[in-house]
């Protein structure tokens, strides 16, 4: 879409949106007036002023405080100073005095303004499209490009935004979040957020979506109407410690819908519970953290209920009860304390003191019937809510904290006939006070849907047959042994853990995995009957997979090594464990399971260890470990053999709908027991909308499927195909016919949503034999997109990064069988053959408009890569590389001569990429000399030895020791030093200067 289309239809329509709510727009004009400098991205006036307006200080505090803020450079302490963590000494004052920067109870007291195309200089300058600054401070950055899929997050807008925040990182030091938006889907994400973590505000709670005109109307009002925001700084936004480094997250509209409701209930003082159902997988457990932290601090409500509150965490595992004191630690909640006995729980809770936070197990209630005496002022948030009320620990919770305000979460919807849950947690007639159910999350993209597929094998177990099963199964056993088994009852498990059973399950299971989740690096569960299933498995996955590397050429030795490391068992031991016995079987079994057994250090390293792609192991094997509370998003499969229901089965199943990355489309039950078959019934204690799409059928996918194709082939009808055709039979031309009829660009756009939802299902139910009879069009359609985007925007296609490693396996092989390697892969600038398009002679028109086609999109992609790198030395390349495209867009030359400019522009950039070679300095001095000329460093032989200087300090161990980059006392060194040699120089505006040469080396200079 060109600019001006983005303009219209995005950028406009935003800036108009957000000035009917209040805020002012700045035209870029102003910005000059506004700023210290292009580098910088606080409105100077507007901050000054607010901080003034705000403390009733003097202009002179102002200024100095201004002065404070300017010199910050971590997004974390932004967030804490918006809050109102700030203080300085104020004239007259003989204390340090805090000073705000957002009124929180009066969001007219703020100045909220809207700006496009806000020009900030650094190595690399970039403009972004709208930034929306408040009290001077540039808080969201919305990037307007069109389409944006909502689905894969594929795309430029994405690109723009992960670009900006690279290369103008000043800009983002005080950012909450960013915008996407093509002018009616608007996708939003926290600083520094892959594009995989982008959502859709859907709900604009408490309104409804009547209530706006467009989706863009609605998802600017959630995210950015005064109030709304003023709530999503002060309350909905953490920073938690992960083993990865620190991530910024910031909440999702059910989470701002829900707390919101717990602080209105609280503040209203009408009812003193609720209960909330969240699905597994979408953030219960941050929930009740922006939930405590609003109750907490209450930036934006002023009530006496919210005074000193106390809260209470409870969970009812000590799993969980780690889980969440460690989420609550790791977000830097004020002083949560984890209980660590009886003893200590109710020492603290007898304490009298208000303003606590407590995480608690509900053992801990155990006994306790003594209420305390400031029960009322205590606020309890207990998780899985339905499970506290088993035996009597609700009625000694209740009969301590007999006052207090109770809110249950569960992460699993309640059963119907759970009438202690809903009267101790719920209002009469209300059933939840927010729900966010299965559907809602798989909608919201929170969670990926979770398919199931029966195995149709000898070994399935059949309730009803289970004497005549066991009679066929145990034939070959001896006499005695058969007499013996009869006579104790034949069990289910007799007939599960039966060996050829297991070995032929563990066989399909490997088959499958291979083929399934293997190729893109995801894992798997494999869910067994018991502990002494879970050895039986555990040795013959061994086998399978030992005898396939076997087959593959590895000696034995190695092949059970590498198949034994593959596995990992996850089991509690058994005080039978240690016993001996004389059943050779039996003592077998208890050998194994000694051998076996991981401590919680070793299962928190394994645990580890499978949550990272490219580790072993790959399967996990438990009978009850980890099916509940266990997160690890690597998980795409599971293989179930236990029959599972009601909640153990939504919480089971629930390990596979975590989110990954684009090439996880769902999560899959491979199931050999036969719940999917009576699902209903394992279902039947649940309200049949709660829980119809738990799991979903893969013949439901197949059909979608099948849908899919049919709405891609609506689009291609009238295109003449032969199926097996190479380019030297004309598939190109069949490319061409339906490039033709996708004109206007409209019907390329639609052509696009319809054949990525097509691969995309194609993914999802491979390697399943129903795909056989797409698979031909798949490879069509896949190369198809790859030529087209070449074609229509002269870039590389998106969509091939986030196929599969099984779809791109078979298009490379595709593309090179057919012949269409040569038209639709592209070569590098320093590829010998990228030289070869620019042969005019002999070759056709078609011949030219190919090759022509092809070069601009390759020169696109190395003008852009080299910018990146060093825009002071390739940013004369930009505007010649855009005369270029738009004179191949607007057929204003034959493809003759546009491969002759095109040549032009690659020797010259080529020539560039050389140029240092006989000017006497390094690649890197000569860079550093491009950036000092934008300084006014001139051509002599002064500038030269300044850049050979400052190129030394960042190469010499001395000043520049081992990973340099990332010590920010070496780097806050070197950036003085280069200052210095800069002042000597006689060059001006020296931090500028220290900051571009700094971007400069830590792309080019970064030691390991």
């Amino acid at each position: 879409m060109a600019q001006g289309l983005e303009w219209h239809l995005a950028e406009r329509p935003t800036i108009a949106c957000l000035e009917g709510m209040g805020y002012r727009f700045i035209p870029p004009g102003e910005h000059a007036a506004l700023r210290d400098g292009e580098n910088q991205g606080l409105f100077r006036p507007h901050l000054v002023a607010a901080i003034e307006r705000i403390n009733g200080v003097s202009r002179t505090d102002a200024e100095a405080a201004y002065g404070d803020l300017a010199a910050v450079s971590d997004n974390a302490a932004w967030l804490a100073i918006l809050r109102g963590d700030f203080s300085r000494p104020v004239q007259g004052e003989t204390r340090r005095r805090t000073l705000r920067v957002v009124d929180f109870l009066t969001p007219a007291n703020n100045h909220l303004t809207v700006t496009r195309q806000l020009r900030v200089k650094a190595e690399t300058t970039r403009i972004p499209d709208v930034v929306v600054h408040l009290n001077g401070i540039p808080l969201v950055v919305i990037e307007c490009k069109s389409p944006i899929n909502l689905q894969d997050k594929t795309g430029e807008a994405f690109e723009q935004i992960r670009q900006y925040e690279r290369d103008i990182p000043r800009l983002f030091l005080p950012n909450l979040f960013n915008i996407v938006t093509d002018g009616t889907n608007c996708l939003y994400g926290s600083t520094g957020s892959p594009s995989k973590f982008y959502a859709a505000w859907r709900d604009p709670w408490p309104r409804k979506a009547e209530d706006f005109p467009d989706e863009l109307s609605k998802g600017l009002w959630c995210l950015l109407e005064p109030s709304r925001l003023l709530d999503l700084i002060a309350h909905f936004v953490v920073f938690e410690t992960t083993e990865n480094g620190v991530v910024k997250k910031m909440c999702r509209y059910q989470q701002f819908r829900a707390v919101n409701k717990i602080v209105d209930r609280v503040t209203e003082d009408r009812h003193r519970q609720g209960l909330i159902w969240h699905t597994q997988g979408s953030g219960k457990s941050l929930t009740m953290v922006f939930a405590a932290l609003k109750l907490k601090t209450h930036r934006t409500v002023v009530s006496p209920h919210l005074t000193n509150p106390n809260i209470l965490v409870l969970t009812d595992r000590v799993d969980l009860h780690d889980q969440i004191s460690g989420t609550f630690a790791a977000c830097g909640l004020p002083n949560p304390d984890a209980m660590d006995s009886i003893r200590d729980l109710r020492t603290r809770l007898a304490s009298g003191v208000d303003g606590l936070t407590v995480l608690s197990t509900i053992f801990k209630f155990q006994g306790s019937e003594e209420p305390i005496a400031n029960s009322a002022a205590w606020i309890v948030m207990v998780d899985e809510a339905h499970r506290t009320q088993e035996k009597d620990l609700g009625a000694y919770l209740r009969k301590t904290l007999p006052d207090a305000r109770f809110f249950g979460f569960t992460g699993t919807p309640i059963k119907t006939d759970d009438k202690d849950t809903y009267r101790n947690f719920g209002v009469v007639g209300e059933g939840y006070l927010d729900k966010y159910g299965i559907d809602d999350a798989v909608a919201d993209g929170a969670t990926v849907p979770i398919y199931y597929t029966g195995r149709k094998t000898d070994w399935r177990i059949d309730d009803a047959k289970i004497d005549i099963l066991f009679d066929q199964w145990f034939a070959d056993l001896p006499d005695d042994k058969l007499a013996e088994l009869k006579k104790r009852g034949v069990k289910i498990t007799d007939l599960v853990k039966h060996p050829r059973r297991v070995a032929l399950i563990a066989y399909d299971i490997w088959t499958h995995f291979k083929a399934y989740a293997r190729p893109d690096g995801f894992k798997a569960q494999i869910v067994a009957i018991d502990r002494e299933a879970v050895i039986l498995y555990k040795r013959a996955l061994d086998r399978v997979i030992a005898d396939d590397l076997i087959g593959q050429g590895l000696d034995a030795d190695a092949a059970m090594a590498q198949a034994a490391s593959l596995s990992a068992c996850v089991y509690s031991l058994s005080q039978e464990d240690g016993k001996p016995s004389e059943d050779d079987h039996t003592q077998a079994i208890r050998d194994d399971l000694l051998a076996h057994f991981l401590d919680d250090k070793a299962e928190t390293a394994v645990k580890k260890a499978f949550g990272s792609k490219g580790n072993p192991p790959d399967f996990l094997i438990v009978c009850d470990k980890l099916l509940t509370g266990f997160d690890a998003p690597v998980e795409s499969v599971m293989y179930l053999d236990r029959p599972l229901k009601e909640h153990g089965l939504l919480q089971a199943i629930a390990r596979t709908n975590r989110v990954a990355d684009a090439k996880k489309r769902n999560g899959l039950i491979v199931d050999y027991i036969g719940v999917s078959a009576k699902l209903d019934d394992a279902l039947a204690s649940y309200r049949a909308d709660d829980v119809q799409n738990a799991m979903r059928d893969l013949d439901d996918l197949r059909s979608q499927l099948r849908t899919a194709h049919a709405a891609v082939a609506h689009l291609m009808k009238g295109v003449t195909r032969t199926p097996g055709k190479t380019v030297k039979d004309g598939l190109k031309g069949e490319f061409d016919q339906l490039i033709a009829r996708l004109k206007p660009e409209n019907l390329w756009l639609d052509f696009q949503t319809r054949a990525r939802a097509f691969i995309g299902l194609y993914e999802a139910v491979s390697p399943d034999p129903s795909v056989l009879e797409f698979t031909a069009d798949l490879k069509w359609v896949a190369i198809f997109l790859q030529y087209a985007t070449q074609v229509f925007e002269k870039r590389e296609a998106f969509d091939q990064r986030s196929y599969s490693r099984k779809i791109r396996d078979m298009l490379d092989q595709h593309l090179d069988a057919t012949g269409l390697s040569v038209t639709v892969k592209l070569r590098h600038i320093t590829d010998p053959g990228f030289w070869e398009d620019f042969e005019v002679a002999g070759k056709s028109e078609d011949d030219l408009k190919t090759a022509a086609i092809r070069k601009t999109t390759e020169l696109r992609k190395v003008v852009y890569e080299r910018l990146s790198q060093n825009p002071h030395q390739y940013g004369k390349f930009s505007d010649r590389l855009r005369e270029l495209l738009e004179k191949l867009d607007g057929a204003q030359m034959s493809w003759a001569d546009t491969l002759r400019m095109a040549e032009d522009l690659a020797r010259d950039l080529d020539a560039e990429a050389k140029a240092h070679e006989g000017s006497g300095l390094s690649k890197g001095a000569y860079g550093i000399l491009q950036l000092l000329r934008s300084f006014d460093a001139g051509d002599g032989d002064g500038a030269a030895g300044l850049a050979v200087a400052i190129e030394t300090l960042y190469r010499d161990d001395a000043t520049a020791p081992p990973l340099w980059q990332e010590k920010d006392g070496v780097r806050k060194r070197l950036r003085q030093q280069v200052r210095e040699l800069a002042h000597a120089a006689g060059l001006g505006d020296l931090k500028a200067l220290s900051e571009q040469v700094e971007d400069f080396a830590l792309k080019h200079f970064a030691t390991v």
